[in-house]
């Protein structure tokens, strides 16, 4: 499935037969993607792991040709510019000094999707850039034009070290799940329920980025399930600084849980890390206002095994008509793939932690609804507002009376 990885994830654009592939495999040292003089050799967008210096570990995406033809191409070339929602920079690939409507076209698609990109002029062992172009490219997209041979890979060193200098930071430096909320030795108490969906022998995905965030920030780490809880607070010292639950055991932890101690979900703390936390602070109280009829996008950014009391499928779709009253659809869609229809055609959107992609393939996941003015909400905030504890789930991140880190 698309974006199931959280490293920083490059993209490489060009016509056919422009060396796309030769540059991924200048840059791997290795022949990860297959060559040939044959144009349109790569027809899907393909995926490869490797590691870049002051970068470290990447994800780079081989596309089809920007100029591809026939009815089969133009699905090729959408395909490819649907990889623009996923990457946090690109590399388009020219070369033999041509530089037309497609590179243009794609420029302004990078630009669209706040996408930062270099130009890499390859088979310059045969053809170096005209001085006109390289003005032209400078002076219009300020954009850097690197001269590069994947046959005699020289300024492999250049190109390297323009992806470190234009790579955004956000899409390898990760903002603290909640370290930046606790002091050294603090205890956070994360209650973890085992059900039905629990992953059988380990724990799932946002548990153990929160344990390992607690124990980067010098804090310990106590797990306990929703029915230990009370014992646990009731014999141990020192009291937990934080304490942290699955969504679907809120009200449990609420009610366990004393009301000098905060109390947020692994679902709103990863809400915080990703972005669009302010999105959906004015999103989430719209769940008073949804009527009969209204239809209700969830998304889950994962595939995953279906039980019968989903979170996603049935219990949020339980909770939310329950609590309004009314007759509502809903309309769940997994993984990152094209939504269904018109965004336009509902009323309200929740987004699930996002804990297996990254922050950018989140924010443009839910851009399309945040443009049209729908109202969004994520998994740990709807249920903690229609459980009647959204105030006090929000409440530690708050940073003084009346301000709130949006992040």
């Amino acid at each position: 499935m698309a974006g199931r990885d959280l490293k920083p994830h490059i993209g490489i654009f060009g016509r056919r037969n422009i060396g796309k592939s030769s540059l991924i495999n200048a840059l791997t040292g290795q022949e990860s993607a297959i060559v040939s003089d044959v144009a349109g050799t790569t027809t899907d967008p393909v995926r490869k792991s490797i590691e870049i210096a002051g970068i470290g570990p990447a994800i780079v995406i081989d596309t089809a040709g920007i100029d591809d033809t026939g009815e089969l191409g133009q699905k090729r070339i959408a395909r490819s510019k649907e990889m623009l929602k996923l990457i946090d920079m690109a590399i388009l690939v020219i070369a033999g000094n041509a530089f037309d409507e497609p590179e243009k076209e794609l420029i302004k698609e990078f630009r669209k999707n706040d996408v930062p990109f270099i130009v890499v002029h390859n088979k310059s062992d045969l053809e170096v850039p005209e001085p006109e172009l390289l003005k032209l490219i400078n002076d219009r997209y300020s954009a850097p034009v690197i001269e590069f041979s994947a046959k005699y890979p020289v300024n492999l060193d250049v190109v390297i070290r323009s992806l470190q200098e234009g790579m955004p930071e956000s899409a390898y430096r990760k903002r603290p799940l909640v370290g930046d909320l606790i002091s050294y030795g603090d205890v956070v108490l994360l209650i973890t329920p085992i059900d039905i969906e629990a992953p059988e022998g380990r724990m799932i995905l946002p548990q153990v980025q929160v344990m390992r965030d607690v124990l980067d920030h010098d804090g310990v780490v106590v797990l306990c399930k929703e029915r230990e809880v009370d014992g646990y607070l009731r014999k141990m010292e020192p009291k937990p600084a934080l304490v942290i639950t699955d969504s679907q055991v809120f009200p449990k932890a609420d009610a366990a849980v004393p009301r000098n101690i905060p109390l947020t979900s692994f679902s709103i703390v990863l809400a915080r890390q990703k972005g669009a936390f302010d999105e959906y602070l004015k999103g989430t109280p719209f769940i008073s206002k949804l009527k009969d009829g209204d239809r209700v996008l969830i998304l889950e950014s994962c595939s995953h095994h279906v039980s019968c009391d989903d979170i996603g499928r049935v219990k949020i779709p339980r909770w939310l008509s329950n609590f309004t009253g009314k007759k509502l659809e809903f309309t769940v869609v997994a993984g990152l793939d094209t939504l269904p229809g018109k965004i336009t055609d509902y009323s309200m959107v929740i987004q699930c932690g996002g804990c297996m992609i990254t922050r950018k393939q989140l924010i443009n996941r839910l851009r399309p609804a945040i443009e049209a003015n729908i109202p969004v909400t994520n998994y740990g905030m709807a249920i903690a507002y229609v459980h009647g504890i959204y105030n006090r789930a929000i409440e530690p991140f708050k940073l003084e009376e009346g301000a709130v880190d949006y992040l």
